[in-house]
């Protein structure tokens, strides 16, 4: 009989450990449960472990439930991109706790001689894996851009800020002339997402990543994306990035930007991230030339999203109608559902989503893990998770579903190119 997982816990030096007499625990809603072994995987290269203050770690013992001791915290991890947490770090906060900052915090627990995680990898594309990265060489492509683009401050801004501060992947590939490259564009929102990662109040959560603080050119713009979608391999560009706003406020810059780009070039694809609340504006960016759109939601529905994404200027009715104008304008669509263990796969949720998928048919589920701190988020949201059920049914389980349901949906977590000519 093969050994359970165990309790993984961060003494005072912040030494990680195993606890292994008690169970490990994970985290569903407010439901604590144990982990089931067929839900794990060794722990992705790439992954960060975090210990969690204020935090004691919950595992299952002889006598049930049983909580750390205050010279023990809880541990939890953060996975690469491509993976799908299935269950988040158990733990009781102190009384006072302060939130933690914006990232998912995946359950890990010992197993099999080495950490796992319940985690699935849900896309294989290795555009962000760290291996693909020769830093060296990034950073001696992006001095070699700023002698050539002096007076471009994208090319400063994803130069200097995403890369070599933040480390973003999408802005380092811009440099290496290769796959999805980013041109942000927006530095005000419409929406004062709970999560955030380029805005906060102060006082609250420190955002992960300064926004954007001036508005482009359409030249500017134009100087990098042209050669990116001429010579790069999988060529794209996409407007809405983590260090930015929301595009769509810049309707008719990033409008006449496409309609330049695409009197120079017809290759690539042109692609935009958006939180969908200008349907008219997705319109108009269609017949410029638009070829992809990707739409974010935590929820399909009304009160649960409305809940996270404090709409402000338009409403979850706005975000429905662009997937109808994208469905009848012939864009790729995709869905980037941000995921959430135990409200994710609620069957409330789960039955509107499915409703969402039948109705507007995306081409594509893009299953990203939410980055917030799990009990501020259910304090947020649990007054419009209404009719929920006692026990979700699993991420893992509601995967699999839409693939059986739904055949020709692809799954992923990576914008895809589109446009190969």
């Amino acid at each position: 009989m093969n050994a359970l997982p165990t309790t993984v816990v961060a003494d005072q030096s912040g030494h990680i450990i195993d606890w292994p007499e008690i169970k490990a625990a994970g985290r569903s809603g407010r439901l604590i449960i144990p982990i089931a072994p067929g839900l794990l995987i060794p722990l992705p290269e790439g992954s960060t472990l975090y210990l969690l203050p204020h935090r004691r770690a919950i595992g299952f013992g002889n006598a049930g439930m049983q909580e750390s001791g205050k010279k023990y915290s809880a541990v939890a991890a953060f996975l690469p991109p491509g993976y799908v947490a299935l269950s988040l770090a158990a733990y009781k906060s102190e009384k006072n706790a302060p939130p933690l900052p914006l990232f998912c915090y995946c359950a890990i627990c010992w197993y099999k001689g080495k950490f796992h995680v319940p985690a699935i990898r849900i896309d294989h594309d290795p555009k962000h894996d760290p291996a693909c990265f020769d830093m060296k060489k990034v950073n001696m492509e992006i001095n070699r851009w700023l002698r050539k683009h002096p007076k471009n401050r994208l090319v400063s801004h994803h130069g200097l800020n995403c890369v070599r501060k933040y480390g973003c992947p999408n802005a380092a590939n811009l440099f290496l002339k290769r796959w999805e490259a980013p041109i942000a564009v927006s530095n005000a929102c419409n929406a004062a997402c709970k999560g955030c990662i380029s805005k906060q109040k102060s006082g609250s959560v420190q955002a992960s990543q300064e926004r954007i603080d001036f508005i482009p050119t359409v030249d500017e713009i134009v100087e990098i994306a042209v050669p990116h979608l001429e010579k790069a391999p999988r060529a794209m560009i996409s407007f809405g990035q983590g260090c930015e706003g929301e595009p769509l406020l810049r309707g008719e810059l990033i409008e006449s930007a496409i309609r330049e780009i695409r009197r120079k070039t017809k290759r690539g694809t042109i692609h935009i991230n958006t939180n969908g609340s200008f349907p008219e504006i997705v319109k108009r960016l269609a017949h410029a030339g638009l070829d992809s759109i990707r739409i974010s939601l935590n929820s399909s529905q009304h009160d649960l999203y409305s809940a996270y994404y404090r709409c402000r200027n338009y409403s979850f009715d706005d975000v429905l109608r662009t997937f109808s104008v994208a469905q009848k304008a012939g864009l790729w669509i995709s869905v980037n559902y941000l995921t959430f263990p135990g409200t994710t796969d609620d069957i409330t949720e789960v039955t509107s989503f499915k409703k969402l998928i039948h109705k507007y048919k995306p081409h594509m589920i893009q299953w990203r893990n939410l980055n917030i701190d799990p009990e501020w988020y259910i304090n947020t949201t649990e007054q419009a998770c209404t009719g929920t059920s006692a026990t979700p049914i699993g991420l893992d389980v509601l995967i699999s579903q839409i693939r059986k349901q739904f055949p020709k949906i692809r799954h992923g977590y990576f914008n895809p190119p589109v446009r190969h000519l």
